[in-house]
């Protein structure tokens, strides 16, 4: 029984080191699941290389200045950003804040240039909105969508104003006004789609479907409607809307400047996805460069790509296969509590099955006075006889029988009693061959002391 409880008791051990090291080495693991690498080129083309620097320029930084200082909204030629002039008056009130708009697609010693004008308090490029250590954008769709396809930043502007002077942040509105097409305005657009996929309204930019990112975006075709960036504070035709009531089944782009939206099947949960994930991407670079329609299409069209890549829109998720280790992995901390418990546990019982005190291990505990008679035994035997021989052997014997039960960890008061025996054999033995020194008690303290 001892050796069985021994055998449990290390198996124990092991396999809580074994659940130990497993659960460490998940620890490591990731795990990532996909339909394969998205084709999509998933940025924006670096700057000078696509397009985005536009023929515009600004003066001199002494010559920005003077302007500033004489107006308090100075619109350097080619600035295309709007905003509700009424309710930023009203923000601004008689702190006699200045602003400076520079038009979209300056390179960066432009926009150094800019930037230097002190006594601009808001500095405006393009669409993008600056000031002090600020930089104020949208972080919602209806935001994105008033600054790209209107160039609206009213919203950015009051934002800013609140921060640079201490005041609470207004709340976001979307002031964006809808309309329904006419007629005439959705004739030339149904016929171009229906005859090629695509309409490109005048005033565009587009002049060339970016056809491979197309194709992986939407490899079943889809209808493309590419317009200029709309009126400011003028109600927007909804195309999109119209359009699709036309074809429900055809996945539809719109695209109003460098805003895009889609319309069609799934749109519930992927527009959002989409759109969302492009701009909070790419918007401060759309608003301060002025990239041709063309390269944001592409651009948009690779996100799409890389949405449907992680199967998020016109698929199911992807399978994941049973995986044991981590269906078990939240039970291993368990398993390896249990496993130290019961080591010690068994630890615990066996210890105090052998009865042994710390004082049994010391100079008279029982080991050594099992090693003491033992070598009492040798000794005596060279001086026995034929008639005192059976007591020596019946005194090994007893020895013996101690030695192998306090190897099995036999209760420590049973050992003792064979030593006691031994002891009593012994001292026989000592008194027939008339040794004194050699009877156990003086032996042992001789020895032990």
């Amino acid at each position: 029984m001892p050796v069985r409880r021994d055998l449990v008791r290390w198996s124990l051990l092991a396999a809580a080191a074994a659940v130990l090291v497993v659960f460490l080495g998940a620890q490591r693991q990731s795990v990532e699941v996909s339909y394969g690498r998205s084709p999509s080129a998933g940025a924006l083309p670096q700057e000078g290389s696509a397009g985005e620097l536009s023929d515009a320029s600004v003066p001199s930084v002494e010559e920005m200045t003077a302007l500033v200082a004489a107006e308090p909204v100075v619109r350097l030629p080619g600035a295309v950003a709007r905003w509700d002039e009424q309710r930023v008056r009203a923000a601004i009130g008689d702190r006699g804040t200045r602003i400076l708009v520079a038009p979209p697609g300056l390179d960066e010693a432009e926009r150094r240039r800019v930037k230097d004008v002190e006594n601009a308090e808001i500095r405006i490029v393009g669409t993008e909105v600056s000031g002090g250590l600020y930089v104020a954008s949208p972080d919602d769709l209806p935001g994105w969508r008033a600054r790209f396809a209107t160039r609206d930043v009213t919203g950015p502007l009051l934002t800013l104003l609140a921060t640079l002077h201490d005041q609470p942040t207004p709340p976001d509105r979307d002031d964006l006004r809808w309309r329904e097409p006419t007629g005439p305005e959705l004739a030339p657009m149904v016929a171009a789609l229906r005859a090629t996929g695509r309409y490109v309204g005048p005033g565009a930019t587009l002049t060339k479907l970016p056809e491979k990112a197309a194709s992986s975006a939407f490899p079943d075709g889809a209808w493309f409607v590419v317009l200029p960036a709309q009126p400011y504070g003028e109600p927007l035709p909804a195309y999109g809307p119209a359009l699709h009531r036309l074809a429900p089944d055809q996945p539809l782009l719109v695209m109003y400047g460098d805003w895009i939206e889609y319309h069609g099947p799934s749109a519930a949960e992927f527009a959002e996805v989409a759109g969302a994930s492009f701009y909070a991407q790419f918007g401060s670079r759309l608003g301060r460069y002025a990239y041709p329609q063309q390269n944001v299409l592409a651009t948009y069209l690779g996100q799409v790509t890389d949405v449907r890549y992680a199967g998020l829109f016109d698929r199911p998720l992807p399978y994941r296969p049973f995986d044991p280790l981590r269906v078990a992995l939240p039970a291993l901390p368990w398993i390896f509590a249990a496993c130290v418990a019961g080591f010690v546990a068994l630890s615990i019982r066996t210890v105090r099955g052998s009865g042994r005190r710390p004082t049994d291990v010391g100079p008279g505990g029982t080991p050594a006075r099992l090693a003491g008679l033992s070598a009492l035994a040798v000794e005596l035997s060279l001086l026995t006889d034929a008639r005192t021989d059976p007591a020596l052997v019946r005194g090994v014997g007893r020895l013996r029988a101690a030695r192998d039960a306090l190897g099995e960890g036999l209760p420590d008061r049973h050992v003792r009693e064979l030593l006691a025996d031994a002891a009593a054999e012994l001292d026989d033995v000592a008194r027939d061959v008339r040794m004194p020194g050699y009877r156990p008690d003086v032996y042992l303290r001789a020895r032990l002391s």
